[in-house]
C-alpha cells in the first residue's frame, strides 16, 4: 500500500511540474497556484505538500526544464547531423528562455536566495553547446574556432533582445549560418 501511495505522490508531483511549466510558459506575469493545482487535477493542499512555496515550485520547474534542455542536445545529435542538431537545439533553448517570463519574479527570488546559481545554469547550457560543437567540428560541418561560451552569450542576447518570435527565428538562422564551416 505504501508503494502505491508513493507512486501516486510521484505522479501528482510530475503533473504539478508539467502544469506549472505550461502555465509559466503561456503567461507574461504571475500565475495562480490554484490554477496550477486545478490544471494538474489535484487540490491546492497537494501542491503545497510537494512545493511549500511559489519559489519552491519555480525552482523545481526551472531545474527540470534546465536538465531537459541540456539533455536535448545529445538526443538531437542522435537523430540529426550536428549542424541541424545545433539549429534545432537553438530553438529549444529559445523556448526555454521564453518560458521563464511567466515566472520571472519568483525566479528572481530563487536566484537571490542562492537556491539556483547562475553559473551552474550557464555551465549546463555551455556543456550542451560544447557537445554539439565538438560533434560538428568532428565531422567538419561546424567551424572549429567557435567557442561554446561565445555561442551561449549570443543565444542569450538574441532571446532577450528579440521583439517577436519571428525576429528570434531570423536571428537564430543568422547565428547558425555563422557557425557552419565554409
Amino acid at each position: 500500500m505504501a508503494e502505491r501511495a508513493r507512486a501516486d505522490a510521484m505522479r501528482n508531483r510530475e503533473r504539478l511540474l508539467d502544469a506549472a511549466a505550461t502555465a509559466f510558459a503561456s503567461s507574461d506575469g504571475p500565475v495562480s497556484l490554484d490554477a496550477i493545482a486545478r490544471a494538474a487535477g489535484v487540490g491546492i493542499g497537494t501542491l503545497y505538500r510537494h512545493f511549500p512555496s511559489r519559489e519552491a515550485l519555480t525552482e523545481a520547474v526551472y531545474r527540470a526544464e534546465l536538465a531537459e534542455v541540456a539533455a536535448s542536445a545529445g538526443k538531437l545529435l542522435a537523430r540529426h547531423p550536428p549542424a541541424v542538431a545545433l539549429r534545432r537545439w537553438m530553438d529549444r533553448y529559445a523556448e526555454f528562455v521564453a518560458a521563464k517570463r511567466g515566472m520571472a519574479e519568483s525566479l528572481r527570488v530563487v536566484f537571490e536566495s542562492g537556491a539556483v546559481v547562475p553559473g551552474d545554469t550557464r555551465a549546463s547550457i555551455v556543456g550542451a553547446v560544447e557537445l554539439l560543437i565538438t560533434a560538428g567540428t568532428g565531422d567538419g560541418s561546424l567551424r572549429a574556432e567557435v567557442r561554446a561560451d561565445d555561442l551561449v552569450s549570443s543565444l542569450l542576447g538574441i532571446t532577450l533582445a528579440s521583439s517577436s518570435a519571428g525576429q528570434t527565428q531570423r536571428m537564430l538562422d543568422l547565428l547558425a549560418a555563422g557557425v557552419v564551416a565554409r
